[in-house]
């Protein structure tokens, strides 16, 4: 018989997050596809190979063409779009099984859990995080370029409501810091591409958005965790917009 699931991925070292990714696929998914940037210098294929995956290697373009490869290569008649970062939590698993047996959409939301620095962000604007991430492989194509990645779903698209994604985004602030540069400099250099240009009042943007997301969104009842998610992502915020200005004194 066809595959009914597949698990879809794509990564770029990822030999730490990749393992627990997978097992918590074990029993879940039928077939997983692994997309592995060509620039990839650790055991990430080795890793994705031992649990069975099929592998693509491939040259990093942009994050929406890597993931349309990987659905390209699926056979399942369902996807799952899974990041090395995330973990189907066992209830999870248990709700997608039951979806797949009785089908009322073509595509579902997921909740998701965000952890950082060892604590579940609850507040500052993390709580109630969902995105599409089960949905038939026909009904499904990538969209998007250099950094933030959209699913377009041709059909009906309906919630589950019990387990939870668990997201990790970074193992500590140093991980946190390593791919700062990175993600401010794609995003900077999207939004030049979409003709925006850099302002003063974009160095408003760092205060504004701590007091937002640590006092609007309550992100302080996260305690020390949630007032340094706010602290980071405001100052992720700012800087892609200084590297916009940068790109355009570059040009």
């Amino acid at each position: 018989m066809p595959p009914l699931l597949s698990a879809i991925l794509i990564a770029t070292d990822e030999e730490h997050d990749l393992p627990g990714c997978l097992e918590s696929l074990r029993g879940l998914a039928d077939e997983i596809v692994v997309v592995v940037s060509e620039e990839t210098k650790d055991r990430t294929e080795d890793i994705a190979r031992a649990a069975g995956a099929q592998i693509i290697r491939r040259k990093f373009i942009d994050y929406a063409s890597q993931r349309q490869v990987s659905l390209e290569a699926a056979t399942g008649e369902w996807c799952l779009w899974i990041d090395p970062d995330e973990r189907v939590s066992a209830d999870l698993a248990q709700a997608i099984r039951g979806r797949l047996a009785e089908t009322d959409a073509d595509a579902y939301d997921i909740p998701f859990e965000v952890r950082f620095l060892g604590r579940c962000l609850r507040w500052g604007g993390m709580g109630a995080e969902r995105h599409v991430r089960l949905f038939r492989r026909k009904k499904g194509r990538f969209v998007g370029g250099r950094l933030h990645e959209g699913l377009e779903i041709d059909g009906s698209i309906g919630p589950i409501r019990r387990g939870k994604m668990i997201h990790t985004p970074y193992e500590d602030l140093s991980d946190y810091l390593g791919k700062l540069d990175r993600y401010t400099t794609l995003a900077a250099r999207k939004r030049w591409d979409q003709g925006l240009r850099f302002h003063w009042a974009y160095h408003l943007i760092l205060p504004w958005e701590f007091f937002a997301r640590a006092v609007l969104k309550l992100g302080v009842l996260d305690g020390q965790p949630g007032l340094i998610w706010a602290a980071l992502a405001a100052f992720h915020s700012w800087l892609k917009y200084v590297k916009l200005g940068r790109i355009a004194k570059e040009s």
